[in-house]
C-alpha cells in the first residue's frame, strides 16, 4: 500500500504517546527527571533550541542513543519542527526497548508560537 509521509506517521501515532508544549514547559518549570530531546537536523538545532534540550540528530538517534540514554526506562521527550520526525524515531525507540518515550506534539515551531523559553 503507498502512503504519503503524513499518513505513514498517522499510522505510527497511534501506538506513541504524545505531550504537549505546556506538558513539556511544565515538566521543565518543575525541574522533572526526563531527557528532553531535539532531533532536528545539525543547523536547526544549532540556529535555536529548547533550552535545557540535548541534540540527537534523526538520522543518528536509532545509533547513538545508547550513548546518551543507556536507561531503557527513562523518560524522554523528542522534538522536531512539526511533531512528524519524532513520531518515526519514538517508535523506533520504543521498538528497541525504550518504554518511556514521548513525541512533543506541534515540535519546535509550536513551541516558539506558545512563546517557550528558547537558547542559541
Amino acid at each position: 500500500m503507498k502512503k504519503t509521509f503524513h499518513e505513514y506517521c498517522d499510522d505510527l501515532k497511534i501506538n506513541i504517546r504524545e505531550c504537549s508544549v505546556n506538558d513539556v514547559s511544565n515538566m521543565l518549570k518543575e525541574n522533572e527527571d526526563f531527557y528532553l530531546v531535539d532531533i532536528r537536523e545539525d543547523n536547526e538545532f544549532n540556529s535555536g533550541r529548547i533550552k535545557g534540550s540535548i541534540h540527537i540528530g534523526k538520522g543518528i538517534i536509532e545509533r547513538d542513543i545508547h550513548l546518551y540514554i543507556p536507561d531503557h526506562d527513562k523518560k524522554i521527550v523528542l522534538y522536531c519542527g512539526g511533531g512528524f520526525r519524532t513520531i518515526i524515531a519514538a517508535d523506533s525507540l520504543k521498538k528497541m526497548g525504550y518504554s518511556n518515550v514521548f513525541s512533543m506534539e506541534g515540535g519546535w515551531k509550536k513551541w516558539l508560537k506558545e512563546n517557550g523559553e528558547t537558547e542559541c
